[in-house]
């Protein structure tokens, strides 16, 4: 069912006097509504991985523009991952990092340097703040898809950390970088790309997957967006590039790129008339990127990396209204900008279409976003002793696992089927076997809780209280917490139910006079064991309800 449909109808009998909704008509132009709690945790759903409470009021009071700014706010390249804790590394010692270190004939460096990596890039989400860079590189590591077919960890944090420079940057130089970036040509098979025996791996998804796209097919071999001529003669353009280091154990191989124009096809390569016949002759090590340039010549290659922004950012379903007065106006702006990202996000962050209601929810969070919602907005502590906490955020990457997204995994070249694959994608994520894990994740963190250290990651019913504004008024505290966890509003039915296990039966006077009580001597174990056990019970409903499930 097209979730847009079912906010329809739930608009409608929440806001009787409103004019019945049914269909997105909002483009591009600058929204101009309210902005308040909702419309910002919406931006900060959609952009980061589960804002927290003060997070959303921090851009309540910096308003919409302030807040898409720093969203887009240049930063640094973070720390890279280190050797937190193993002691038999002959090359690295605990506290500094691997990604320059040769590996060993008989230890198994790789394996603690996978770890090593996952927890660190959990880490980075979770820690994020205000900012949409591990979101795009979420995406671009989604668009230029490698997966767990490489074993070399060095390999991977090079490509993330690529994706991550160019996380809003420019997506023309962005596509020269990776055509050439070792994790990719080993990959794709563009370091076997040789003049008497060329491989048309890249060229193929160079054009179909990572710039252009098909199109419908108008014959034999045409594609509309381009021929199957042209994938040969662009193979033959990118011959020559190799890469080594690949799960070296000599320290003088360093991980690299290399041209050897000696296996460069130097003969003229002609393309089709879908690139306006041009010939390309040779150009030596710069003939991939002269290629990419011509490729970036057709404004088709806007309009497709726009429709997948949207796909992520907005919602899968891109009717001909969003066609036109969406993605062709994000494509004329990158165009405009030198295929640069930022003006373009930055639009679609601000748009009216962004913010129309019916935009605001139907999105089925991708597993990475589940699991750092539940842990990220309710602010479950984590354990200060740092290798503790890389064992934790190495717990949140296993759990993501589980429910079939995995970090440096995605099950094919075109990325997780849920970006692409019609007519469910989003859907894709909820199945028999995730859902279990949905919620046996959930269920864990508000029991037992994931077992780390001396104290078990859980949620803290007392701790949630600390960040609400009334926890006093159990009305208040249901309706705050829904405002965090959830895109729409509940029903009264679900607030009265949720009431009932905060104060089962009991007037609201109760809620304020214990926790008035608990306030005024916190070393009271019973009465605090007490709110904790409500708090923590009506937590773990709210998370096993279908709206916490949706962005």
């Amino acid at each position: 069912m097209n979730r847009r449909a079912v906010f329809t109808t739930l608009l409608s009998n929440r806001h009787s006097l409103l004019p019945k909704i049914t269909s997105v008509h909002s483009g591009l132009e600058p929204y101009d509504g309210a902005w308040a709690f909702e419309q910002a945790a919406h931006l900060l759903r959609r952009a980061t991985f589960g804002p927290t409470y003060t997070l959303i009021k921090e851009s309540v009071n910096l308003g919409r523009a302030a807040t898409v700014d720093q969203l887009l706010t240049d930063l640094d390249q973070p720390p890279p991952p280190i050797n937190l804790n193993f002691q038999d590394d002959p090359f690295v010692e605990v506290g500094e990092t691997w990604i320059n270190a040769p590996y060993d004939n008989v230890i198994n460096l790789r394996f603690y340097r996978s770890l090593s990596l996952r927890s660190w890039t959990m880490g980075l989400i979770h820690q994020e703040g205000i900012s949409a860079r591990e979101k795009m590189t979420l995406f671009w590591h989604n668009h230029f898809s490698v997966n767990g077919a490489l074993s070399d960890p060095k390999y991977f944090y090079r490509y993330i950390a690529l994706l991550r420079q160019y996380a809003w940057g420019n997506f023309r130089e962005l596509v020269k970088a990776v055509t050439i970036d070792p994790a990719m040509l080993r990959f794709l098979n563009g370091n076997q790309n040789r003049k008497n025996a060329p491989n048309e791996n890249y060229a193929r998804e160079l054009l179909e997957l990572f710039t252009i796209g098909k199109g419908p097919q108008v014959g034999p071999g045409d594609y509309t967006n381009f021929t199957e001529a042209d994938i040969s003669a662009m193979a033959k353009i990118l011959t020559g590039w190799g890469e080594r280091g690949y799960n070296s154990t000599n320290p003088d191989i360093e991980l690299e790129t290399f041209f050897n124009p000696n296996q460069h096809d130097t003969n003229d390569k002609q393309l089709s008339a879908r690139f306006d016949n041009i010939v390309v002759s040779d150009m030596g090590d710069q003939e991939y990127a002269h290629l990419i340039d011509i490729i970036f010549q057709k404004e088709e290659v806007a309009r497709f990396i726009c429709r997948k922004l949207y796909r992520w950012f907005v919602y899968y379903e891109i009717s001909e209204q969003a066609e036109a007065d969406v993605i062709e106006p994000m494509a004329q702006l990158l165009i405009a900008s030198d295929y640069d990202i930022k003006p373009v996000l930055s639009a679609l962050l601000n748009s009216a279409h962004f913010f129309d209601a019916l935009n605001i929810g139907p999105m089925i969070k991708n597993p990475i976003d589940f699991v750092m919602s539940a842990m990220k907005q309710l602010e479950v502590s984590l354990p200060g002793n740092l290798n503790q906490k890389a064992t934790a955020w190495y717990k949140l990457f296993s759990s993501a696992l589980l429910m079939q997204m995995e970090y440096y995994n995605p099950p094919d070249v075109a990325g997780w089927k849920a970006y692409y694959q019609e007519p469910s994608f989003y859907r894709i994520w909820i199945n028999a076997t995730t859902l279990i894990h949905r919620m046996g994740f959930t269920d864990t963190i508000c029991t037992e809780g994931f077992d780390i250290g001396n104290e078990p990651i859980k949620v803290n019913g007392l701790e949630t209280l600390e960040l609400l504004d009334n926890p006093s008024d159990p009305n208040a505290v249901i309706e705050e917490l829904s405002a965090l966890l959830f895109p729409q509003p509940l029903a009264d039915v679900q607030k009265t139910a949720l009431k009932g296990i905060l104060i089962p039966g009991l007037p609201d006077y109760e809620w304020t006079v214990e926790y008035g009580l608990y306030l005024s001597n916190p070393n009271d174990l019973d009465l605090a064991v007490s709110i904790n056990s409500r708090m923590v019970q009506l937590i773990q409903a709210m998370l096993s309800l279908p709206e916490f499930y949706l962005s």
